[in-house]
């Protein structure tokens, strides 16, 4: 029985994460900012674990014992364009999407890399290799993400840590539609934005369930020798297809725009 520990489980793909796990007969810890919104997952242990703040992940991991797989999944997005975005909030996704995991990584890394085991599964998205106009702040800080998980499979790897990033692209978690956007008055990018509306449900907007999510983590968990990086579902596969092909000496923009 493994056990893994799950950040931002209370909702979304880190609470589809938390039941398909342990329906596979998994020790799963689920843990989020208000343990109370995991009352009802039929799981080991809920803790409360914000990822911005190092006491509350120290604390976790005590409380966790024996970790020997990581998710890290809690994590939030933002509208706006990079002219106008307040540069605060942009500061504060990458305190949740980016500093997080890498926060609860050092905390889970001594012990698996004593013991010579361990997995670290970062929750990533397509917009971790590519951009989408308007959502620049969240792929920034899951570029950067992905930056320090590679790392960690290079540096950590020799110790017998494996690096799993996966790649979806939209997923029907909420998320979305929880996104606050930063807009000023008569502001010029409101145009690019009402485009994204008409696109949900085509391309590369078609989205995944959390669920789906789940459970391809779930199966490359049970992988020996499992990928660093996975796209999950076809419209990813296709957009990071896409960006490979690309040239290098122009901006790739993965959807239609009538801009």
């Amino acid at each position: 029985m493994t056990s893994v520990l799950i950040t931002g489980a209370s909702k979304g793909i880190g609470r589809a994460i938390a039941v398909e796990l342990a329906a596979r007969g998994h020790r799963v810890v689920a843990t989020a900012r208000r343990p109370e919104d995991l009352d009802d997952l039929p799981v080991d242990q809920r803790l409360r674990l914000d990822v911005t703040d190092q006491k509350s992940v120290d604390e976790a991991i005590r409380d966790a014992g024996e970790i020997d797989v990581l998710v890290s999944n809690a994590g939030a997005t933002i509208r706006a364009s990079l002219e106008n975005v307040p540069l605060s909030k942009v500061e504060d996704l990458f305190q949740l999407n980016t500093f997080g995991p890498l926060r609860v990584a050092q905390g889970v890394l001594p012990a698996m890399r004593e013991r010579g085991a361990g997995r670290l599964i970062f929750v990533s998205s397509i917009q971790g290799r590519l951009v989408v106009p308007i959502i620049g702040p969240y792929a920034a800080s899951k570029w950067a993400m992905e930056a320090f998980a590679e790392t960690i499979a290079v540096e950590a790897g020799h110790f017998g840590i494996k690096v799993t990033i996966l790649q979806p692209s939209t997923v029907s978690s909420g998320g979305a539609e929880r996104a606050k956007s930063y807009f000023t008055d008569n502001d010029p990018y409101t145009p690019l934005f009402k485009q994204f509306a008409p696109l949900r449900g085509t391309s590369i907007f078609e989205p995944v369930t959390p669920e789906e999510v789940a459970v391809a983590l779930a199966d490359t968990l049970e992988q020996p020798d499992p990928p660093l990086r996975l796209p999950i579902g076809e419209p990813a596969k296709v957009a990071l297809e896409a960006r490979k092909a690309a040239p290098e000496d122009a901006p790739f923009v993965p959807l239609p725009l009538d801009w």
